[in-house]
């Protein structure tokens, strides 16, 4: 019986042990360093160093200007295509896979693969001039046109990560009751009304963990945006790679990594409590 009652702790002891190593550990020496400067004081210096660096500004302003963008849209591309797979009776699967296929692209893969078509003698820019609509190779990934450039992160952010917010609604979708729909029906609603009365309130515990997810994942964006943007698009996520390993500055990455985890409560707090999830949905 004594040996029954410790057998629940016994089991989740190595999933402990693997947390505490590579990610709580972790954690505080980030923390701890991000506090401390070189010269070993406690204090805000290695967050005073960063604020008064020429990128900060911009890489803040990217970074969240870029999340702003990409995760509404992937959220609205995300519920029409899911509604669209759960109201198929053929093809559904196949429609579905080829729909996921980005989910097995590395970051760095997508960034390679947009930089092929977008760069100036890429496929985009040879197909224009094939079709004579530009005389000559336009350089869309540059400073330059700072526009075009962010367009092309955001459009390659939106292909690479739609699939992971599509696979976790069209989840939800599949455990909302059909009766609830059908009963709408009976009473008259119509199609936009029971999507908006019906399918989207219970759809909210997805929706939620899927804007959490994605959110946190655009606010680490990095290998696309090093790819098509390079230093001409700073954002968090390259800086605290830049501090750590072009500058040799552990402290100011550190810092770095602190202010992206900030960010990321916040808004994860903001998802929490403005979605508003029952007790009993969660």
């Amino acid at each position: 019986m004594k040996h029954d009652r410790w057998l629940p702790y016994y089991l989740i002891a190595p999933s402990l042990l693997f947390m505490g190593a590579f990610f709580l550990y972790p954690f505080i020496q980030i923390f701890a360093e991000a506090f401390t400067s070189s010269d070993g004081n406690v204090g805000l210096a290695n967050f005073t160093r960063i604020y008064q660096d020429f990128n900060f500004w911009p890489s803040l302003k990217n970074t969240l200007l870029l999340t702003g963008v990409v995760v509404p849209l992937q959220l609205v591309l995300a519920i029409g295509m899911a509604l669209m797979v759960t109201r198929m009776n053929k093809g559904r699967d196949s429609i579905l896979y080829i729909w996921t296929i980005p989910l097995g692209i590395s970051d760095l893969t997508a960034g390679i693969i947009w930089l092929a078509i977008l760069e100036q003698f890429g496929f985009l820019n040879s197909f224009l001039s094939a079709v004579s609509v530009i005389d000559a190779p336009a350089s869309w990934l540059n400073y330059q046109n700072a526009f075009a450039l962010f367009l092309a992160v955001v459009v390659a952010e939106i292909w690479r990560g739609t699939a992971i917010v599509l696979v976790i609604l069209v989840s939800g979708m599949g455990l909302i009751p059909k009766e609830y729909d059908e009963a709408g029906q009976v009473f008259g609603a119509s199609y936009w009304q029971r999507l908006w009365k019906i399918t989207l309130p219970m759809l909210r515990p997805s929706i939620q963990s899927a804007l959490i997810l994605r959110t946190l994942l655009a606010l680490e964006v990095f290998a696309v945006v090093m790819m098509l943007g390079g230093s001409d698009m700073p954002v968090l996520m390259s800086e605290t790679f830049d501090w750590q390993f072009l500058y040799q500055q552990t402290g100011a990455a550190a810092a770095y990594a602190v202010l992206i985890m900030l960010i990321s409560v916040v808004i994860t707090g903001f998802y929490i409590k403005f979605l508003n999830v029952p007790k009993e949905a969660r």
